[in-house]
């Protein structure tokens, strides 16, 4: 079969190459594509052909895509979770040195000098004690949220010589391997903002986490202490923080997030959305969504899908493989073997996996089906998809 790829973005050659073009047809402009490859585009005011099988996003966010409709039809949406985690990380360490050193401050200062150059030395020796700053050894690090970035920002921070305390309650058993046994372990969020200097948040922007940081945990942070955020505008409170920063709480307040409340106060540094901004970042995650896409179009298996369960399955050589998205609702895998043992085909290999109200079926048969078995398939109550891979 010859897969068609529309793409809504400029995607990475680099991921485009894992694509080969004597089975995949890509491009911005395509008839009843099989799936769609985008990073930043608004998905929510298109429509999607019903051949569309999946929908695989070149970065972590998966904003600009409607998954709950899409989960409807059974198509799966597809992430690339730590692909730009270094990108992240390395914006992070770098904010880090900002904020301590007054390095943005001390640089409008200098940069705003003005006489001859004997002038200049004289006001950098009356001004520049202003910008004393701190030094990030034996400072503690509190990271909320031990996901790719998160955890990379720990370690790292631990090997300046910081002492680093981590919480997420959802850490998963790979990450919690990638941790250095050094970090220490928050209690509760409360917790970390109490015992921390400075505070470095990553977390996704749901509903739980709006608001993540407001009034009560900004008044819990040590005086003289910095918000980092690098995750999303909405989670931080920042009109809590400014208020903080003017009443000499706060030390500073860096993040990746600009508004007209932000952009110009001294004690800010808001930058324009760089965290990913980089082109091995781009490169990592074009590479994930395309590897992830095809291995689901060629072989049904799911990884790192926002709105479906991880499914992997090893295919049996001579086997013929049905995937099938369905709601969770009882009997609908038995249901299918019911109409695979009423074509005479056995059963060689099955994986069932469920996330919410939504789960995922893998069939390897032997033998060969054809377009009326789909069909019974795709009428079960509660199936969305049903295809050959």
């Amino acid at each position: 079969m010859r897969y068609r790829i529309l793409t809504l973005n400029d995607i990475s050659p680099r991921g485009l190459e894992r694509l080969p073009r004597e089975r995949y047809e890509i491009a911005a402009r395509l008839e009843r594509p099989h799936a769609v490859l985008v990073r930043g585009a608004d998905m929510h005011e298109l429509t999607l052909p019903d051949t569309v099988r999946a929908v695989a996003c070149a970065g972590a966010v998966v904003e600009n895509v409607p998954v709950a409709q899409y989960s409807r039809r059974g198509i799966a949406v597809f992430n690339a979770p730590g692909a730009n985690a270094n990108a992240v990380k390395e914006l992070v360490l770098a904010s880090l040195f900002l904020a301590a050193r007054n390095i943005c401050q001390a640089w409008r200062f200098a940069a705003s000098l003005e006489g001859d150059d004997r002038a200049i030395e004289a006001r950098v020796r009356a001004g520049r004690g202003e910008f004393a700053g701190f030094e990030l050894a034996g400072r503690t690090l509190g990271v909320v949220g031990l996901g790719a970035v998160g955890v990379e920002v720990a370690n790292a921070a631990e090997a300046l010589g910081m002492r680093v305390l981590g919480y997420d309650p959802q850490i998963t058993v790979q990450r919690a391997w990638q941790l250095s046994s050094g970090i220490g372990q928050a209690l509760s969020l409360d917790d970390l903002f109490a015992r921390a200097d400075i505070i470095t948040v990553h977390v996704p922007l749901n509903e739980q986490n709006r608001g993540l940081v407001g009034e009560h945990r900004v008044r819990l942070v040590q005086r003289g202490g910095v918000l980092l955020n690098f995750s999303r505008a909405g989670i931080v409170d920042d009109a809590a923080v400014v208020a903080s920063l003017d009443a000499g709480r706060l030390h500073a307040y860096v993040c990746d997030f600009p508004s007209n409340l932000l952009k110009a106060h001294p004690r800010i540094i808001a930058l324009p959305h760089l965290g990913a901004l980089t082109g091995e970042a781009a490169d990592n995650c074009a590479i994930m969504a395309a590897d992830q896409l095809r291995d689901f179009l060629e072989n049904g298996n799911i990884s790192n899908s926002v709105n479906f369960p991880q499914a992997q399955l090893a295919r049996l050589p001579g086997s013929t493989r049905l995937a099938v998205a369905n709601r969770n609702v009882p009997n609908v895998v038995g249901q299918i073997c019911t109409h695979l043992a009423g074509a005479g085909l056995n059963v060689a290999g099955l994986l069932n996996a469920s996330r919410g109200e939504y789960a995922y079926t893998l069939l390897d048969v032997e033998g060969v089906f054809g377009d009326d078995l789909l069909t019974a398939v795709r009428a079960i109550h509660g199936v969305l998809s049903a295809y050959q891979v």
